[in-house]
């Protein structure tokens, strides 16, 4: 193990603190200046307190599986095909259509030891220098070892890869590899390509009774026992005909594949969908959430001017990889003055670069030279890219693109151990909504593909041997005690500027009271109205903004108890790492809805 040691599954947080302040059941810190970050054997932040269920309405309809699989993504989709024939029936919800998601918006490539000459001992070095000291080195050598079959078992499913001229999988470079090891499809398409493999193999299936797949369908709230075991979900289906509305699904497994928390941040490179679902549900269910602080801005998102907001087009890591140069906006370049590794230094090291950058010529974005690495090469090569450019009427191939750090990835999310399970029994986490200790402080370069393929097959394997040794029998759910709540949707976007004003790329504890303050006085009873004004109903809308605002006010307290400087977390007022951190921040919910800190 490396410092950053996996806490056990089951093991109980230590309350942090007193509660101060309270808006509309929430509590949540205290006065702005007054946020005290937890050091080690010391006092803590004061507590937050959050709901443990949605608002909604009662089901009206039920159904059964042995193994829900919760997302559509890589995760999700090879979650099920792992499962499919081998339980006897697996369900399959997802949000949206199948080929949506975040995986289908992936560019530069999947990242393994293919290459005859790599190993996949010098993939796992890469990975816990980039990881910053809090890699879970157990997790980190499964996803290296197992890593390389795996992608020879998407292809095996039908995924294409681009191929070298001599047939064989052709392999690049991305910042922070030390080796000629990112395999993509269509240039600059892996994961489009990666998600029309899988979506085709679960429609081959589609009719089989062994699965059943539940479209344009919201995951409301994880459904515990009365041993606190997960045993289904609630969701929102719409346009299902009989399955329309809210509606509970029982089964001995749940496995959340639900990607990212993006949406809680004001600009960001994942879709609408990327709204945090995941990380809330499996917290009102008493899982465990870490590293939660660790939030990667991708150094090179285009820039659209300082109003700009939801999704923003990336400009893959792999056009810098291929050579691609950074430049202040008076021409010069400044990456080999911060890093021996220039412009392929790991992302935190490059985004922050670019934000001093920033600020040092008085500019608001810097410059993504490309233009040296010839025209017929970069139409080729990035053709979506080359596409998107386009559109926003910039030519990869004649002039520089300006560019930004936005939200990209999130290292944390719902604890898990190898197999993907939670510290609720039956539920399981794998993909960007999981934190199996691969990516510690800041994922490597295209390992977040790698890890959803991985700990997808892993949790299917555990979900298909406990069944098989019946310790997965479905149960009836139990209410749980605990506050609900509904956050309008007209809300969504101040707690995406206090996220995003508090949790940047940049923090310090003055910033991130304020938004800790702003979080607390929004209101999370919106279902019942205020005064004369007409009560807000449990829709998609409001379901989303409550979970942006949990995960934004988790997101707020994790990044307030760290008191140091590392990976994808930086503070101002704490500049540098230090060892006594080199561990994991959890966070998980008591009974009362009070966030218990632990670490």
């Amino acid at each position: 193990m490396t410092l950053g040691t996996r806490d056990a599954p089951g093991a109980r947080a230590t309350p942090p603190g007193t509660a101060s302040g309270t808006a509309a059941g929430v509590t949540i810190g205290p006065a702005p200046g007054a946020v005290r970050g937890m050091v080690p054997g010391g006092p803590g932040p004061a507590p937050v307190r959050l709901a443990r269920s949605l608002v909604a309405p009662e089901a009206g309809w039920t159904t059964t599986a042995d193994a829900i699989v919760v997302g559509s993504g890589i995760a999700g989709l090879t979650a099920a095909l792992e499962l499919r024939t081998r339980v006897p029936h697996v369900l399959v919800v997802t949000k949206a259509r199948l080929a949506s998601g975040s995986t289908p918006w992936a560019q530069g490539g999947i990242a393994a030891a293919l290459d005859p000459e790599d190993s996949p001992s010098a993939h796992l070095a890469d990975t816990l220098v980039a990881g910053a000291g809090v890699c879970d080195e157990e997790a980190v050598e499964v996803l290296v070892t197992e890593g390389p079959g795996r992608v020879r078992e998407l292809v095996d499913r039908g995924a294409v890869f681009d191929r070298d001229q001599d047939g064989g999988i052709a392999l690049t470079r991305e910042g922070g590899h030390h080796a000629d090891r990112i395999a993509h499809a269509g240039g600059d398409a892996t994961g489009a390509e990666i998600s029309r493999a899988l979506v085709a193999q679960i429609e081959a299936v589609r009719h089989d009774p062994g699965i059943e797949v539940i479209e344009n369908a919201l995951v409301l709230d994880v459904l515990t026992d009365a041993r606190g075991a997960a045993c289904g979900v609630t969701l929102h289906v719409r346009g299902e005909g009989s399955r329309d509305g809210v509606g509970r699904a029982l089964a001995g497994a749940v496995i959340l594949a639900t990607g990212g928390i993006g949406q809680a941040f004001r600009s960001s490179t994942n879709p609408a969908l990327a709204t945090g679902d995941g990380v809330a549900a499996a917290l009102r269910a008493g899982a465990r959430v870490g590293d939660l602080e660790f939030v990667q801005f991708h150094p090179t998102v285009l820039w659209l001017g300082s109003g700009a907001k939801g999704q923003l087009p990336l400009i893959s890591e792999a056009v810098r990889g291929e050579g691609a140069m950074l430049l202040d906006t008076d021409g010069v370049r400044f990456m080999p003055d911060e890093h021996p590794m220039a412009e392929l230094a790991p992302r935190d090291v490059v985004a922050q670069a670019i934000v001093r950058r920033i600020a040092q010529t008085g500019s608001d974005h810097v410059l993504l030279d490309a233009r040296h690495l010839g025209a017929s090469f970069l139409r080729g090569r990035f053709p979506t890219i080359t596409t998107r450019l386009l559109a926003e009427g910039i030519d990869l191939t004649e002039q520089p693109v300006p560019v930004a750090p936005a939200q990209h990835y999130h290292s944390g999310g719902v604890v898990t151990d190898t197999r993907g399970r939670t510290s609720v029994d039956g539920l399981y986490a794998v993909g960007e909504v999981a934190c199996t200790g691969v990516h510690g402080a800041n994922r490597l370069a295209s390992n977040s593909l790698l890890e959803g393929l991985v700990f997808a097959c892993r949790a299917a394997d555990d979900v298909i041997a406990r069944a098989g040794r019946g310790e997965l029998r479905g149960s009836e759910p139990v209410d749980r005690p605990g506050p609900s709540a509904l956050v309008t949707a007209a809300a969504r976007s101040k707690v995406q500027s206090l996220a995003s004003d508090g949790s940047g790329p940049i923090r310090d504890a003055a910033g991130l009271a304020r938004a800790a303050h702003g979080l607390a006085r929004i209101r999370t009873d919106a279902h019942r109205g205020v005064g004369a004004a007409s009560t807000t109903g449990p829709q998609v809308a409001e379901w989303e903004t409550t979970n942006v605002h949990q995960v934004a006010s988790l997101l707020t307290l994790a990044s307030a108890t760290r008191e140091e400087t590392r990976g994808g977390h930086f503070r101002a007022d704490f500049p540098s790492s230090d060892p006594a951190w080199a561990r994991r921040v959890t966070l998980a919910l008591d009974e009362d809805g009070v966030v218990q800190v632990s670490s």
